[in-house]
């Protein structure tokens, strides 16, 4: 029964992502694209060296092209000049020590270890497998003249040729989605993190409930981290491609808004640390009091509804709009009024009240601030 519903849920998986990449721009038909792609550079590769050329190696040519159709045309630069070395210097090691032993099983023993070695390279990265792999075809064939060695690697180059050469003409990989994405939903958890916050803050709250805050903003954390990597793939996506003004007019948002979220989290971060300390039984912080959260509400939903409306900005800038200019305004009053108590309150009280103060300052001098297109938009 288990294996059935693994089975069932893999293939609900499977029609899932096969009906995404029908219906919808997205990861899966990009995946879909570069498959697709992949395939049709090997069979060129295949037709044009094993069939019309009827060259004696001519595997070499679908092999090499099929796994340069990477997710960027500067990879398959860059896997293509790896492949292409590691495949002549796979080949001279398997004809050099065939030279020496004369006998195909000596020749291996004696010309896999050092190809092995240096396949595992990390410069060579996923492209290391291919000089022991060469030299075991080499050796498997006997194929060891310098017409044999020669006719290889041609056969490897035009495999690579065609390769890049698809990747970069036919629907040339630009990564601008995945940065959009990832600070829309950046965006968007944080402004749902605000308002959580808020309501349990009102509702009463315990060290759980503001542990699972502090977790939250922890995933937000990780969350930055995967937009400075979806950044890095959409700068490479751009060398070396030739097709990418062609294929996409809009550009993603500026670096200044990986900046701004990455502020925003990190203040986060802080903040709900510091609430973590003000809860349960055995707290670092004093709880403050009552009317102290009550503005700590009013200001944290005042946060939430100016990064709903920077994330909202993202597609319809600017974002300095007069709904948020009021969020801003009410957050602030209400950080006004949560400073003016702190002289109400016993030291232990007012060390709360003032780190909550302090924290929530700092989240809205970024907010205020916002990223550079929201001001000059």
């Amino acid at each position: 029964m288990e294996a059935q519903r693994w089975v069932a849920w893999e293939c609900a998986r499977i029609w899932t992502s096969v009906r995404r990449a029908l219906t919808e721009a997205g990861p899966e038909r990009d995946l879909a694209v570069q498959s697709l792609k992949a395939a049709g550079a090997a069979v060129l590769a295949w037709a044009l060296v094993g069939w019309w050329w009827k060259a004696p190696m001519a595997l070499m040519a679908p092999w090499t092209a099929v796994v340069l159709v990477q997710s960027t045309v500067y990879r398959s630069l860059r896997a293509g000049a790896q492949q292409l070395a590691l495949i002549a210097i796979g080949t001279l090691l398997a004809a050099g020590a065939a030279s020496l032993t004369g006998n195909s099983m000596a020749a291996m023993a004696l010309a896999l270890p050092p190809a092995v070695l240096l396949g595992n390279y990390s410069r060579f990265g996923d492209q290391g497998l291919y000089a022991p792999t060469t030299a075991i075809f080499v050796l498997a064939y006997s194929s060891f003249s310098t017409t044999a060695i020669a006719h290889r690697l041609f056969e490897a180059l035009v495999g690579a040729l065609i390769g890049i050469t698809v990747n970069a003409l036919v629907l040339p990989p630009v990564h601008l989605r995945d940065v959009r994405e990832n600070l829309d939903r950046i965006g968007r958890d944080a402004a749902r993190l605000l308002r959580t916050v808020a309501d349990d803050v009102e509702n009463g709250y315990d060290r759980t409930s503001a542990g699972q805050w502090h977790e939250g903003a922890q995933r937000l954390c990780g969350a930055v981290r995967g937009l400075d990597s979806a950044r890095g793939w959409t700068r490479e996506s751009y060398r070396f491609n030739p097709g990418h003004r062609l294929r996409r007019r809009a550009l993603p948002p500026p670096d200044s808004w990986d900046g701004y979220w990455s502020a925003i989290v990190t203040r986060l971060e802080s903040l709900t640390g510091t609430l973590v300390d003000t809860a349960g039984e055995w707290r670092r912080l004093a709880a403050p009091p009552d009317v102290v959260l009550g503005l700590l509400t009013d200001l944290l939903r005042g946060a939430a509804d100016v990064c709903e409306a920077d994330r909202t900005a993202l597609d319809s800038p600017p974002p300095a709009s007069e709904a948020r200019s009021e969020a801003m305004q009410r957050a602030w009053e209400a950080h006004r009024r949560l400073k003016d108590r702190l002289p109400d309150h016993d030291h232990e009280t007012a060390t709360a009240v003032g780190g909550l103060a302090a924290q929530t300052q700092q989240l809205l001098y970024v907010l205020e601030a916002g990223p550079d297109p929201a001001r000059t938009g």
